[in-house]
């Protein structure tokens, strides 16, 4: 594990240094999961061993990976820091909090497509996991899509919005772009979006309105990628949708603050799959957080 430092300086800050990097899910359905990424978003998708799915859509080997399993979730998320002076940060500020903190595996890392990584208990117990460099492939990607956007965020419903909110701000120090109210499902939810860097948000949180629970059994409601073209986005929208796969938000600019053009697909094992584009990028210079 790198040195972890007893203090940090004030001016340090992993602001515009920490991104998406990959997520790793468990299913009982690869044979599904296949068609789903191939042929319904259009991700390239190699089976790098029995019971592994990956998922390509740059240079990094691995984005989306999917094992076989029961669990039918997400079951860990991995963030990519710039380098080995903001992990560092990162594990300092963990280690402050009396957060346990443990190095992955090679075998781990291999299956993620890193050369190493770090990962504790986040926020609602879900694996969380930080690496720097991830295995890079020049092989030529065979996707439907004609490209992807680099960076992604998730969107995880809580109910302690609050604490999941000040983790990431004291960790990662991610910053508030703004705050929404919408309604799913007949249910009235709360929505806060933190960024880490330019993207409108990297993070998303939803929580029920009034008494708080949690409507989900996944542990996120879904996963964002950011396509290249709105063509990109219409034609996965009309294969998922000629595939049979539950469409939960048609085609639109589904929140009036980050005004991506996206629709959301449920995945086979039950979270949300969100397909967008051209997505609000942050000045920070002249951004003003609404409520």
């Amino acid at each position: 594990m790198p040195t972890i430092a007893s203090s940090e300086p004030a001016s340090k800050s992993l602001f515009g240094r920490v991104r998406l990097g990959y997520l790793l899910a468990e299913s009982s359905r690869l044979d599904e999961w296949r068609k789903f990424a191939a042929e319904g978003l259009g991700l390239h998708v190699d089976i790098p061993q029995p019971r592994v799915l990956a998922c390509r859509i740059d240079a990094h080997q691995r984005r989306l990976i999917v094992r076989e399993g029961a669990a039918e979730d997400v079951i860990a998320i991995g963030w990519q820091l710039d380098d080995e002076a903001a992990l560092r940060l990162a594990l300092a500020r963990l280690a402050t909090r009396g957060i346990s903190v443990q190095e992955g595996s090679t075998e781990e890392a291999a299956l993620r497509g890193v050369s190493r990584f770090w990962f504790f208990a986040g926020p609602k117990k879900l694996r969380t996991e930080l690496f720097t460099d991830a295995v890079l492939c020049d092989l030529p990607l065979q996707m439907k899509a004609s490209g992807f956007v680099t960076g992604a965020h998730v969107a995880i419903t809580t109910r302690q919005p609050g604490v999941l909110q000040a983790f990431w701000k004291k960790v990662f120090d991610a910053r508030l772009s703004d705050e929404i109210e919408d309604k799913n499902d007949r249910l009235n939810l709360d929505f806060a979006f933190l960024r880490l860097n330019e993207r409108h948000h990297s993070l998303a949180t939803a929580s029920t309105r009034g008494v708080r629970w949690n409507p989900l059994r996944t542990q996120i409601h879904h996963m964002n990628l950011q396509c290249a073209s709105p063509d990109d986005v219409t034609q996965a929208y009309f294969r998922c949708r000629a595939m049979g796969y539950p469409i939960a938000n048609a085609i639109g600019q589904q929140h009036p603050n980050d005004r991506e053009l996206s629709f959301y697909v449920e995945t086979p094992s039950g979270f949300e799959f969100k397909l967008g584009w051209n997505p609000t990028v942050v000045d920070e210079h002249t951004w003003r957080t609404a409520k």
